[in-house]
């Protein structure tokens, strides 16, 4: 049987984190931030910041757990050492089926509209969806027919997304420093911000940019393919978790550096900042390098999803493993599940379409998928931490209870901003004024019966090996 080779470095695994978690999240979740705080720059940060710890617990965490575990899929694998292999079925059929392609297929999308806003398509076109599949179908075939290829992209494009976010954050606190505004702005409020008190600002912002730190886990789903990943596995999760924080942090501190509150609250104040500080020139180039960025992130999601099948067949679970777990002898690719991986994709490109960008096809059951399987899979790490405490009596306090119990506090808090962010939520159909929607109920119906769909396949496959034996 043909075998990943071990073909990605400590720099790939690295931007593997921070090209994904940087996406489009940070060029414009900084408006509702600001919102949120009421205008207030040093609240703002102090959310950007707070998050981003929340975030690095967790990768904290999973980087001790990486020292220790070792198998085909990061995180899965440490389902399986902490809480067994059911558990860890369920969470990589979590991962293959919601997870990793609800997110990949907004990100095929966002990248699309950030292409299509340079061109004048509309943000819900026929031209935008069309160059969403298209992107789709190019980062599958790059991930599952070149994938030392995909892992090349992934580094570059981290590099040039990164090339906005520093140069706002020098020059534009610079020159922020020198005119004044930036001054102005840490000492100025929006109109409604004398009434937003500083711990129901603090929270509504951390809720608002929460969503921005998503998708660091998928670096441990090359762990089989990665040289060293007891070493460069958690060395990756450290660092690139440390280095979104600060880009994040210092990126939204030189935006106040080139626009005033009032613009810098709207959907365009990152756009104007820009242009105020670089030039005309600077809107066409930011929107070149978040097309670039969305990429990266949409590279990086898909390199996981084209392995959940694998990762399955391997442990011979799922539906039959024997065609998953076949790798192509020429590319080293998982080719069968890159290919399970783009069609359930597109499935959920297509559910994002009609739920989110029309006037809502599913009635009830129209949810954010790129925001609401956060729910979930915080939820699903906690049994892991805890069963860690209980089991790993060689460990110091430290790494043995202080760690875990401050990710676990993270997960919590994750579960609750999703929840508080998406709990209830009024109608947008004009017929339905006065009346509210409850997504996060629909949306745990619908991961039910996709788990369900998975407790079909384990329960086949225990009754095919009862009549074996």
């Amino acid at each position: 049987m043909e075998k990943l080779t071990r073909k990605y470095g400590l720099v790939t695994a690295i931007c593997m984190v921070v090209g994904t978690v940087i996406g489009s999240g940070v060029f414009f979740k900084g408006a509702k931030v600001l919102t949120q705080t009421g205008g207030n720059m040093t609240l703002g940060i102090l959310a950007w910041a707070l998050t981003g710890i929340v975030m690095l617990f967790c990768a904290l965490q999973f980087s001790v757990m990486a020292t220790k575990y070792e198998k085909v899929s990061g995180v899965v694998d440490y389902a399986e050492a902490t809480c067994g292999k059911r558990y860890a079925y369920y969470l990589a059929w979590f991962l293959v089926n919601i997870y990793y392609p609800a997110m990949t297929s907004v990100l095929a999308w966002v990248s699309a509209r950030y292409f299509g806003e340079m061109v004048g398509w509309s943000n819900v076109g026929p031209e935008v969806m069309t160059l969403a599949g298209a992107f789709l179908i190019g980062v599958y075939a790059m991930n599952a027919l070149a994938p030392k290829l995909a892992g090349i992209f992934q580094t570059s494009a981290t590099f040039i997304k990164l090339v906005p976010i520093v140069l706002m954050a020098v020059v534009g606190s610079i020159v922020g420093l020198f005119n004044g505004t930036l001054a102005t702005n840490v000492t100025s409020l929006l109109p409604e911000g004398d009434s937003i008190t500083f711990g129901g600002g603090l929270f509504a912002g951390v809720v608002a940019s929460v969503f921005a730190y998503e998708g660091w886990i998928c670096a441990t789903s090359i762990n089989a393919e990665l040289k060293d990943p007891k070493k460069n596995l958690p060395i990756a999760l450290v660092i690139g978790s440390t280095v979104v924080i600060i880009a994040y942090v210092l990126f939204n501190i030189g935006l106040g550096g080139g626009a005033s509150l009032g613009v810098l609250a709207t959907d365009d104040g990152v756009y104007v900042s820009f242009r105020n500080i670089f030039g005309s020139v600077a809107g066409t180039l930011l929107n070149i390098c978040i097309v670039v960025s969305c990429l990266g992130t949409l590279n990086g999601l898909m390199m996981a999803e084209t392995r959940g099948m694998y990762a399955l067949a391997v442990r011979n679970e799922g539906p039959n493993p024997k065609l998953f777990i076949q790798i192509d002898k020429e590319t080293n690719a998982t080719s069968n599940s890159a290919v399970y991986g783009l069609l359930i994709t597109v499935f959920w490109l297509l559910y994002f379409y009609g739920a989110n960008l029309t006037n809502g096809w599913f009635g009830l059951f129209n949810f954010d998928s790129s925001e609401l399987p956060i729910i979930t899979i915080y939820a699903m790490y906690i049994p892991m931490f805890i069963i860690w405490m209980k089991s790993e009596k060689k460990m110091g306090t430290f790494k043995r209870f202080v760690l875990p119990i401050l990710a676990i506090i993270s997960c919590l808090f994750m579960v609750f901003a999703a929840v508080y962010a998406h709990g209830v939520i009024p109608f947008n159909d004009a017929k339905l004024v006065g009346k509210f929607s409850f997504p996060v109920l629909f949306y745990l119906i619908v991961f039910a019966v996709i788990m369900g769909i998975g407790v079909i396949f384990d329960l086949a496959k225990k009754k095919n090996k009862t009549q074996d034996e």
